[in-house]
């Protein structure tokens, strides 16, 4: 379950809603949760903690991230695509300093002694443009052995880089042991452009967590076309239009589109789990019965000759998904 809902992205959530949606997640076998300080600047990691404080912490699986501080702040109003967020403003910090200060705040939020798995946020150019290199150099000379001093001492068992964009992760393997890498949104049934970085995961024992399986929401059911995201903004048409023919496809063999979406993903063997953001309790059990939807095999070999899926995309050979 992603988390980045429960920091109120695009729309408010209640605090009731936030912890009833992950009871309902627990309930129903979700273990592995990722959040991050970003997600509503505080709340999302707050209302986890609140949420998971009376479940055995053995029980389940927790991420957060680094590569952010965050400062207090008068501005009011949506920011950064969060509404009703916490008032602070996210600063970008990957030195030793920002990262051990982060993540003894993001202790404090959660409530917790200890994190599962911590991940760099939001390192290269989509997000840091002309500053991409000096924030990777930076997180290199000190973000970086910060995150491995705190795995040394068992603070974290894991450690990597969560992040949307297929170059990094390229560099970056290059350079440096990672235990993981969380992947949004490029290996999708809408994009496979991450196919090659997968399979060198896979080569090299790289575990990959795929983020934004649905495309920020373009790949679920919308009746309102002006709602549609990609990539945490508004779809361009032509990425709409390849979301219809899949949609098209999956209608003609009987199979939600999001089941498809949810599903696609773990073909891959670099591929440790499918990460869905879920807002409410609703939508976690709607993401349970996708992901537990028998997909017949006609639906990939279609989508395989109609050239919508890359052919060196491994695509579910059966009708039982993986768990």
């Amino acid at each position: 379950m992603g988390c980045s809902a429960l920091g109120n992205l695009y729309h408010a959530v209640s605090d009731s809603a936030a912890v009833d949606a992950v009871h309902r997640a627990v309930h129903l076998g979700i273990r592995y949760f990722d959040t991050a300080p970003h997600y509503g600047f505080g709340l999302s990691e707050q209302r986890l903690g609140a949420a998971l404080a009376s479940i055995d912490a053995t029980k389940v699986l927790i991420s957060t991230k680094v590569g952010r501080l965050l400062r207090p702040t008068s501005a009011m109003g949506p920011r950064h695509g969060f509404v009703n967020a916490l008032p602070y403003e996210p600063v970008f910090d990957y030195t030793y300093s920002g990262v051990m200060q982060s993540f003894e705040s993001s202790l404090q939020r959660l409530g917790r002694p200890r994190i599962n798995i911590l991940l760099a946020h939001d390192l290269g150019v989509m997000t840091h443009g002309a500053a991409a290199t000096a924030m990777t150099d930076e997180f290199l000379a000190g973000g970086y052995p910060a995150m491995l001093e705190l795995q040394r001492d068992g603070h974290v068992d894991a450690i990597g880089i969560g992040v949307n964009e297929i170059a990094i992760c390229e560099q970056l393997l290059g350079l440096i042991p990672l235990d993981v890498i969380l992947l949004a949104g490029r290996y999708t049934l809408l994009e496979q452009g991450g196919v090659t970085i997968l399979d060198r995961c896979a080569r090299a024992g790289v575990q990959v967590i795929v983020g934004g399986p649905f495309n920020s929401g373009l790949l679920v059911e919308h009746d309102d076309a002006g709602s549609r995201h990609y990539n945490y903004a508004a779809a361009p048409p032509q990425i709409v239009r390849k979301a219809q023919s899949l949609r098209i496809t999956c209608d003609r063999h009987r199979t939600p589109l999001p089941a498809a979406a949810l599903q696609f993903p773990l073909a891959h063997p670099a591929v440790t789990c499918a990460l869905a953001g879920l807002s409410s309790s609703e939508e976690v059990s709607q993401a349970i019965t996708w992901s537990d939807f028998p997909i017949p095999p006609e639906l990939w070999a279609e989508l395989r000759a109609s050239k919508l899926i890359d052919p060196a995309a491994p695509a579910p050979e059966s009708a039982q998904p993986r768990v």
